[in-house]
């Protein structure tokens, strides 16, 4: 069956092109509404640094027997604990089993922010004069600072 209406090629392309138009307004406009009312916006990722914290690195000896516990526990892989005892916090990294001894470990960071700790540490390799022992280690770092209630985030 034909249709009873004929519109010639420009009308007919003129009417889609308008419904088109239309479409795609009413699609901007939802989403420029659901943005206002969901709250969208741009937010800056970096930390703003209020202040760095001071912090002691703890020998083994020092280190309290529970959280030793649970390093050695762990040390074979990767990773990152927090520990609170007596109004500090510990906080330890530790970089799994290597295959050699001679490594350390540096803080690079570790700063306030408003709303958490940030800690930055690197591994660092046996330099090329270092006598080194050929026995796996585990290398990890346990610091000490003063207890802050506030999340740690290791970078």
């Amino acid at each position: 069956m034909k249709n009873r209406y004929h519109f010639p090629n420009s009308v007919t392309h003129t009417l889609r092109a308008g419904l088109r138009a239309s479409l795609l307004a009413s699609a901007c406009a939802l989403l420029a509404l659901a943005c206002l009312l969901t709250g969208c916006s741009v937010e800056n990722t970096d930390p703003v640094k209020l202040k760095d914290l001071e912090f002691t690195v703890v020998e083994n000896a020092e280190v309290p027997e529970e959280l030793l516990t649970i390093i050695e526990e762990k040390k074979s892989a990767n990773f990152k604990l927090t520990y609170e005892d007596g109004g500090y916090l510990y906080i330890v990294v530790g970089y799994g089993e290597q295959n050699t001894g001679g490594y350390s470990i540096a803080v690079k960071e570790l700063f306030l922010t408003s709303n958490a700790i940030y800690i930055d540490t690197n591994l660092i390799g046996p330099s090329k004069e270092e006598k080194i022992t050929e026995a796996a280690s585990y290398p990890y770092i346990v610091i000490k600072t003063e207890f802050l209630d506030k999340s740690v985030v290791f970078q």
